[in-house]
């Protein structure tokens, strides 16, 4: 019993060729053929279907590792370009500004915002210019109406005494009419 375990011991520590080599040496001739011992031919055939069993197996794992691999693989593409699609639209919003709902660059924003500044400035500048020469336009009017009242005044004034004076001198011819008719 001890040989038979030792003998199967070594039989699996061998390779499949070297059992081969082992059952064809150790094997009867008889004339140009090989007489082999069934025990040794099944014991062969035993190992080899181990063997495909065991290399099966290996393969359905591999295998299976492999579809999994492949999965992972495809999850993690997916992954990535999500991930380059999130940082594309990162870099986009990092070097742009959200103007009206619409995300524009920051050098069009500047632009947009300077062009309004300066649209601004120009108008303000245009209605400061309109607004003293307006001023000074009044001015001028109110001075040249201020004169014009002073000028009136002064006529009104020269009218009302000639009015005068002509009234003291029909006064006084009426006076005098009548000093001669009575």
């Amino acid at each position: 019993m001890i040989h038979a375990q030792e003998e199967a011991q070594e039989t699996l520590t061998n390779s499949l060729e070297d059992q081969f080599v082992d059952v064809v040496d150790n094997s009867n001739n008889y004339q140009d053929y090989k007489v082999i011992k069934k025990t040794k031919i099944n014991k062969l055939r035993e190992n080899i279907m181990d063997s495909i069993a065991a290399l099966e197996t290996e393969i359905q794992t591999s295998e299976t590792s492999l579809d999994q691999q492949k999965n992972k693989i495809a999850s993690l593409t997916q992954e990535l370009a999500k991930t380059q699609e999130d940082l594309a639209l990162s870099r986009k919003k990092e070097n742009g500004i959200e103007l009206f709902g619409m995300l524009t660059e920051k050098s069009t924003y500047n632009t947009i915002m300077w062009s309004i500044i300066l649209i601004l400035l120009l108008a303000l500048g245009f209605f400061i210019y309109k607004y003293k020469n307006s001023n000074s336009v009044t001015k001028e009017a109110q001075l040249k109406l201020a004169e014009t009242e002073i000028e009136f005044e002064e006529h009104r004034q020269k009218a009302i005494e000639q009015q005068q004076q002509l009234r003291r001198k029909l006064q006084d011819e009426i006076n005098k009419n009548r000093k001669s008719k009575s």
